[in-house]
């Protein structure tokens, strides 16, 4: 089963949310007009777009409308489908032998059950998986990551409740060099009420990672967002900005919520691309994300 069939299946309430919407509206109009385009609108920001980005997806539709001079409702559904994907589609091509990866985000969010997911991704692909548990500070995180490796079947460093998590990044990364692993995941935690101890704790993460791998590694920085909170996430986002630099995103949770359109307002104000999705509670159940099947999923 491929991206498009899965997300397809597991994205209903947000295809409910937004796909069945749009259809109710398009198929009550026989011709395009300002009407069409004003409840068009009231859709879109009632399915947790946001403000900014549905005005920019309305100007953007309402300039093409004119532009190519289209007259049927359903080329214009075609033409917002296509608004949608160009906002979202901006992860550029990956080209790397081996890779670091920081997972970064609240407590709550998904953060050790995405990494044992990606593990089991990394696995399945022939990869020599590393994880670290550099969440010292949340009680039995460690024991929780431990789970998540046995079941991908990846190997995880020491754990060490309450001691500094980056002399933990420190000692898993020369353990790792000497061993040569393809992928290392860095579980941190997630302590964003207190920013500036995160912050200089993810600072001095990140030198560790920047003085033990140097060129050997491509590092990357994912923050792990709850797809239920909706607009929330993008809040959360913009707060971790602040904190840390970011590469990219990955949004869990999403077979459970109608709120999955958030994914477009966060890559829309943040301009940093979706990695990830989750889509349930199987090892399983986490897809690299395609901006173009997402959106004929939803609009489906």
């Amino acid at each position: 089963m491929g991206f498009f069939d899965k997300i397809k299946e597991k994205l209903i309430k947000t295809r409910d949310n937004i796909g069945n919407k749009i259809n109710e509206v398009f198929s009550g109009f026989k011709k395009v007009d300002e009407e069409l385009l004003e409840n068009l609108e009231e859709v879109l920001i009632m399915a947790d777009l946001g403000m900014d980005t549905v005005s920019s997806i309305i100007s953007s539709l309402r300039e093409n409308i004119k532009k190519k001079r289209i007259e049927e409702p359903e080329k214009v559904k075609e033409e917002l489908k296509e608004i949608i994907v160009k906002m979202i589609d901006i992860e550029k091509e990956e080209n790397y032998s081996k890779k670091c990866i920081l997972i970064i985000g609240v407590n709550g969010a998904g953060k050790t059950t995405t990494i044992g997911k990606m593990a089991k991704g990394y696995m399945d692909e022939g990869k020599k998986v590393l994880l670290v548990p550099a969440d010292t500070f949340r009680a039995a995180a460690g024991e929780q990551i431990k789970m998540w490796a046995e079941r991908a079947g990846a190997d995880i460093t020491e754990i060490r409740e309450n001691a500094d998590p980056s002399a933990v990044v420190y000692s898993s990364l020369e353990y790792a060099n000497e061993r040569n692993y393809d992928i290392i995941i860095i579980d941190t935690a997630g302590r964003l009420h207190n920013k500036k101890n995160l912050m200089e704790e993810l600072k001095k993460i990140n030198k560790s990672v920047d003085r033990l791998l140097k060129d050997n590694y491509t590092k990357e920085t994912l923050l792990i967002l709850d797809g239920t909170t909706g607009q929330n996430a993008i809040e959360q986002a913009k707060a971790f900005a602040e904190v840390t630099d970011i590469d990219g995103y990955v949004l869990t949770k999403l077979d459970g919520t109608s709120k999955g359109g958030v994914i477009i307002g966060i890559v829309n104000r943040t301009k940093l691309p979706i990695k990830y999705i989750g889509t349930g509670e199987k090892i399983t159940d986490l897809q690299k994300f395609n901006a173009k099947d997402f959106v004929d999923a939803i609009f489906e």
